[in-house]
């Protein structure tokens, strides 16, 4: 018997319109963000009021096509847009006939911090309707850095810049003096004196620009009562801005950063992961390089409606003791936070049974009664969730959403483009434990 194929006809059209769910399952994603974006007010979205103009379209569109993108690995806008021709499920989302172009996706993306904010909540809020997100919760916090739309090679020192601008002062002083003089030596072709003289006459204040904004970042970090190559701090002494302090020029807001094992141009992203339902609570974004002072802001970030954190698992980068005081104040979270570094795997000592230790006084230091409640073993326990909770978080974010570089610029721009991948990432997330109830449910 000969081999039979089916007959693959791109050429015949199609009789009856296409109805584009008949192409989607049922069990897609695509209509769960639908459902969620759907409710959101208008009034929370920065659109034209005014009614003048061409049509808009609509937010609630706009965000969906966002959060699917975000959350499907497609973050640049010439992507997206490409996507509305290409994938059914984007199509779907724009109607099956609109393709907003990457200026407009851009300029949503940029605008609508406040909407991407407000559908985070909601999205927790429907994981507290589903049972997904219990009341009481024990968070685990850590940061990550992801590397800012600039390269760390478009920097400048502040001992670079002053060198750089008395060896461009000495280069335009030589253009002028051989200009005065109508010196007869020709220059190379394409090489004109007053250019060459205005070309670096730019440079220089481009530079002493970066070096005034080092300065004036150095006062603010050392509270500082003058700004100049010589800060006067309020305790009379002088200290000079320190030389290798850098700004860079395509994104100021972004800083070095020690990432793997070299440093680059970024941003330290924050996380509260709610341990049991590996949800993401709380999220911030800091220009600062280490997680030192980040315990604080980073549990504070946490405010859904009806849910109270009663436990903080923290790692040896967040600890300090005016931290975990700032935090257990006034019946706050208990802190769980390792004061150096912890060793991996499992050693001959941890499976030997010991006895609980025994607990200090009341008015202990914080680092004693820390020591005694990560060697309890409820404590060990507990602490023991926070690397299989918020540090998978980040993994996902970065190895299964592919999202490794901010393609916005600018410390604000930066926050709103973090609080919607902490979004696209939580509708996953919300999704998956959802699908598992009713596939539960059902078998």
């Amino acid at each position: 018997m000969a081999t039979r194929f089916m007959n693959i006809d791109r050429d015949t059209p199609m009789l009856l319109p296409v109805d584009l769910r008949d192409w989607i399952p049922a069990d897609h994603i695509v209509h769960f963000i639908l459902d969620a974006v759907g409710a959101l007010e208008t009034s929370l979205f920065c659109v034209n009021a005014k009614g003048s103009g061409s049509e808009q379209y609509p937010p609630q569109m706009m965000l969906a096509l966002l959060i699917y993108s975000y959350a499907t690995g497609r973050f640049s806008s010439r992507d997206i847009e490409r996507a509305t021709h290409a994938d059914v499920a984007v199509r779907y989302i724009c109607g099956g006939e609109y393709h907003p172009d990457h200026d407009t996706i851009c300029e949503f993306r940029r605008r609508n911090r406040q909407a991407f904010e407000a559908m985070f909540v909601k999205v927790l809020m429907l994981a507290q309707e589903s049972k997904c997100l219990k009341k009481v919760g024990t968070i685990a916090v850590d940061g990550t850095k992801i590397l800012a739309n600039a390269s760390k090679h478009a920097a400048v020192s502040y001992e670079r810049a002053g060198k750089q601008i008395e060896m461009l002062q000495a280069e335009v002083k030589a253009l002028t003096a051989k200009a005065e003089k109508a010196d007869e030596t020709p220059l190379e072709d394409g090489y004109r004196i007053p250019k060459e003289i205005q070309r670096r006459q730019d440079r220089i204040a481009t530079l002493q620009k970066a070096k005034e904004l080092i300065e004036k970042r150095f006062a603010e970090q050392s509270g500082k009562e003058e700004v100049g190559d010589v800060l006067t701090p309020k305790d009379g002494r002088k200290r000079k801005v320190p030389g290798k302090m850098q700004l860079n020029f395509t994104d100021p807001d972004s800083r070095i950063m020690k990432a793997g094992n070299g440093f680059e141009q970024a941003y330290n992203a924050q996380a509260a992961v709610d341990t049991s339902s590996m949800l993401i609570v709380g999220q911030h974004v800091t220009q600062s390089p280490n997680d030192k002072q980040q315990l604080v802001p980073t549990v504070e970030c946490v405010s859904v409606p009806g849910y109270t954190p009663k436990a903080v698992l923290a790692d040896s980068g967040f600890y300090s003791e005016e931290a975990v005081k700032e935090v257990e104040r006034e019946g706050g979270p208990q802190v769980y936070a390792s004061q150096g570094r912890t060793h991996h795997g499992l050693r001959v000592e941890d499976m030997e049974r010991k006895p609980e230790p025994v607990a200090p006084a009341c008015d202990a230091p914080i680092a004693e009664q820390m020591k005694y409640r990560l060697t309890k073993k409820k404590g060990k326990k507990l602490y023991g969730l926070r690397k299989q909770t918020v540090e998978p978080v980040f993994g996902i974010i970065k190895q299964a959403m592919g999202f490794r570089q901010f393609l916005l610029r600018g410390i604000q721009n930066v926050k709103t483009e973090w609080s919607l991948v902490c979004l696209a990432f939580n509708t996953r997330r919300l999704f998956s434990l959802k699908s598992a109830e009713l596939t539960l449910a059902m078998g």
